[in-house]
């Protein structure tokens, strides 16, 4: 009955997990499970606790009970307030700080583990590692670069895993990945056609491209047993290549601008690969600690060429210049009593945005602080809900984003936060 029940949520699971909204730096969503928020997903690799290790090592697997399931949902609020600093819309007439760019976004996962024998386990996860949202109310000045920006993806993990020996397992992983994508922006004036004068302000029309693609892509990990308290894993997550397709559309009051400018358009993109190096220490019967080293490739991301389908040039260019980063994550539990478990996190994060003048309004980013807490509860010896809450602080971050006269100039400072509340239930059967 339980194994007839996974089966009919996994299709809804596929199609929830698409929406999401960045928590972690650049556009990487790190809450894969929310049993790893109240750690700060320190000890991501080596922790191994429920079936969401299928996401984070896949060789986690072996440290499972026969048949395991998990399903979760993290709600995160992210908050991006502009404060202008002699910006200028350049030929349009656009003013406003836009309000609160940031949406609230829900990031369900689903994970389930079967042992074939002693030594040999599969599994499959669902989830969504790559998300953002940004979305400036109007009036606002920067809106020829950016007014809604909106990035979704899915994921699916089927997964293997061998214990090679009472020391080492090993796992590996294949995904398959969609994302959709749907950016709009007001129009600048390189956007009437050659020899028309258009007889309405430009910024009464706006261009939203919108496309979508699949690709594959593969994850693999190793768990070492170092003694009866100590646990180190390491796992990588290869790079996801995409040239999404679909229609840049202009809508506005002018027919003959809105015909001339839509049609048929696509861009290529290179999600990064992603490195984790974890360890787990068993102080003593209560405390356990664990901590993080995690390495990801944006530089995959010099820059985003929007493709007409007829012609040589972009119809438009986003110079990311993104470049690789660190973060770096403690976390320690304390058993209170056999039922419940309390955990304590703190990470730091590093921003792929080079500079200010890199900034891009639709992903506002900066380094970030994590503080988090939660706790695990036994419901009974075989199953469990874990809770959390994590604190992002981002850095003041200042943005000089000269695009003018066709897109302005944008100056000023982002006051970003997020929040994020994380449930899961996992059970073994």
């Amino acid at each position: 009955m339980k194994m007839k029940t996974l089966a009919r949520m996994m299709p809804i699971l596929a199609v929830a997990a698409a929406t999401g909204e960045a928590s972690a730096a650049g556009f990487q969503l790190l809450e894969q499970n929310a049993s790893g928020i109240g750690n700060a997903y320190a000890g991501s690799a080596a922790v191994a606790e429920n079936a969401s290790t299928i996401y984070f090592n896949p060789a986690g697997m072996t440290q499972l009970k026969d048949r395991e399931f998990s399903a979760g949902i993290a709600v995160v609020r992210p908050s991006f307030r502009f404060a202008n600093e002699n910006s200028s819309a350049g030929a349009l007439t656009s003013t406003g700080n836009g309000g609160d760019a940031g949406s609230t976004g829900f990031l369900p996962n689903l994970y389930a583990s079967w042992a074939l024998n002693k030594d040999l386990y599969v599994g499959l996860g669902i989830g969504a590692p790559f998300g953002l949202k940004t979305e400036y109310d109007n009036p606002w000045i920067g809106g020829a670069q950016s007014v809604r920006f909106e990035i979704k993806t899915v994921n699916i993990n089927p997964s293997v895993a061998y214990r090679v020996n009472e020391k080492v397992s090993i796992g590996a992983g294949i995904n398959w990945q969609r994302i959709d994508v749907d950016y709009t922006r007001v129009l600048g004036t390189n956007s009437a056609p050659l020899g028309v004068t258009v007889p309405f302000p430009l910024n009464t029309s706006t261009g939203t491209f919108s496309a979508n693609d699949s690709t594959w892509g593969w994850n693999a990990g190793a768990l070492f047993t170092l003694s009866e308290t100590t646990k180190v894993g390491v796992s990588y997550r290869s790079k996801m290549r995409y040239t999404v397709k679909g229609d840049l559309t202009v809508q506005g009051p002018y027919a003959p601008l809105n015909a001339a400018r839509s049609g048929p358009a696509n861009a290529t993109v290179e999600l990064p690969d992603v490195f984790v190096l974890s360890v787990v220490q068993q102080l003593d019967p209560r405390w356990t600690m664990m901590g993080d080293i995690s390495w990801t490739g944006w530089s995959s991301i010099p820059q985003v060429d929007i493709m007409r389908a007829v012609g040589t040039n972009p119809a438009q260019t986003l110079d990311t210049h993104f470049r690789d980063t660190w973060r770096f994550a403690l976390g320690s539990n304390y058993r209170l009593n056999d039922t419940v478990k309390l955990r304590f996190g703190v990470a730091y994060d590093q921003t792929p945005v080079r500079s200010d003048q890199h900034r891009l309004v639709s992903l506002p980013d900066s380094n970030r602080t994590w503080l988090t807490t939660g706790a695990q509860i036994k419901v009974n010896p075989s199953s469990a809900v874990d809770l959390g809450v994590a604190y992002i602080k981002a850095g003041e971050s200042h943005i000089d984003n000269n695009q003018s006269p066709l897109r302005g100039y944008v100056k000023g400072v982002y006051d970003a936060r997020v929040w994020i509340l994380g449930a899961q239930y996992s059970m073994a059967f």
